[in-house]
């Protein structure tokens, strides 16, 4: 791509994608700590590998993702009310308390971000009243699908970051954890690239009604995090 061929969205990409962006990903570790000091069954690439597989494609594409593509649709639309019903079902979908806190954090810290440069945008303007007025909760897959539209990116683009910063967010925190090094997470995001892009394919232009996850082991995963009366994460 020649340099006239760059934009103002590629660079908000940059910056949104930045592990600098105070997103708060860098505290969660989606159960991966207690999963670790209670079983020990991650133990390298491969295994941390499987299970944001798992992850990608039961919970956080099928759910997440396709919240962020209505969301998404529905910020283009000016449709507030459309985008509040978003909002309202995947935090109903989230059912482990401390993981919905965590989606509400980073939703609402990156809707504070974005707004304090991008302030002209009302529906990222609106979107901040309903939840200052509890008709909304900000989880995150929302608020970054808002933000986006506010900044330029494309639809599709977002949901390419948010599923690689989750992925990225789950290998940090096992770097962190001493179950792997650096070159090996490098390995697993590579690895993961195909995952990341069929999830999002077959989920970012999915209709509301058709939003689900299946993961129960997953959330007993994150139950037993929730339990944990000492932690690093928050997740």
């Amino acid at each position: 791509m020649d340099i006239n061929d760059a934009s103002l969205e590629d660079l908000s990409m940059l910056q949104l994608s930045d592990s600098f962006f105070p997103s708060g990903l860098f505290t969660t570790s989606s159960g991966l700590e207690a999963l670790y000091y209670s079983t020990r069954k991650i133990t390298k690439a491969d295994d941390l590998y499987e299970l944001i597989k798992v992850y990608l494609e039961h919970q956080i594409g099928p759910a997440d993702c396709t919240a962020l593509g209505n969301s998404y649709e529905q910020a283009q639309r000016k449709d507030l009310k459309k985008l509040v019903e978003v909002d309202n079902l995947l935090f109903s979908m989230k059912l482990i308390e401390e993981v919905r806190n965590a989606s509400v954090r980073s939703g609402t810290q990156i809707l504070r971000c974005v707004g304090s440069f991008i302030t002209d945008n009302d529906i990222l303007n609106q979107y901040q009243r309903e939840i200052s007025e509890r008709r909304a909760s900000g989880v995150y897959p929302v608020a970054f699908a808002i933000t986006n539209y506010a900044l330029g990116i494309p639809r599709h683009k977002a949901a390419l970051m948010m599923l690689y910063g989750f992925s990225v967010s789950m290998i940090g925190a096992a770097l962190r954890l001493g179950i792997l090094q650096h070159f090996d997470g490098q390995k697993i995001i590579h690895k993961l690239k195909p995952t990341i892009l069929e999830s999002v394919r077959n989920n970012v232009n999915r209709p509301l009604v058709g939003m689900w996850q299946f993961a129960p082991d997953i959330d007993l995963i994150q139950i037993s995090h929730e339990c944990m009366s000492s932690k690093m994460f928050i997740t």
